[in-house]
């Protein structure tokens, strides 16, 4: 089992080491939490276990994700992001009569996403959903909360065969 280590370095601008490598990555604008919370734009701290890839088959080549569960995204995919609603932090089929991410959408930042564990065993109304790793914007924009990287750096480090991503907040 691989871990990499998520290291912040200002703002949004962070480093993750996987193996022997660092990539570039961009993480949420409010940058690490220990106390992640529903929309503060933080990424949350501690070890986030990779739980499974999803990807647009209709966009891109099929990633290699080292024994992790894989399937595609359909159009009928989202994310409930309602923290008043039952399937909170849950996949959901679409139309979903609570608020929710779309999983298939116009930009590219889910053309390879990967489901990270965070406030699901159990899951916890308010304490942050849809945590994710995807890819970057084209601009490096900031994420609301996810680590996202580039499309070559993101299939590396599925390649590699990690499992969890260590987050820790930076020393002072």
């Amino acid at each position: 089992m691989i871990h990499a280590t998520l290291m912040p370095e200002s703002g949004s601008d962070a480093r993750l080491h996987c193996a022997d490598r660092v990539y570039r990555a961009v993480i949420g604008a409010a940058g690490v939490s220990a106390s992640k919370e529903e929309g503060d734009h933080a990424t949350p701290t501690g070890t986030l276990a990779l739980r499974r890839v999803l990807y647009r088959a209709d966009r891109v080549k099929r990633p290699e994700v080292g024994g992790l569960p894989l399937e595609p995204i359909a159009q009928s995919d989202g994310w409930c992001d309602d923290v008043t609603h039952a399937d909170y932090n849950t996949q959901v089929a679409l139309p979903h009569p609570a608020r929710h991410e779309e999983l298939w959408r116009e930009d590219h930042l889910y053309d390879i996403v990967v489901v990270l564990g965070h406030n699901d065993a159990p899951i916890v109304p308010g304490r942050g959903s849809a945590i994710f790793m995807h890819l970057q914007s084209p601009d490096g924009k900031p994420t609301e909360g996810c680590i996202a990287l580039t499309e070559a750096d993101l299939r590396a480090v599925l390649a590699s065969g990690v499992a969890a991503i260590d987050v820790s907040k930076p020393q002072s």
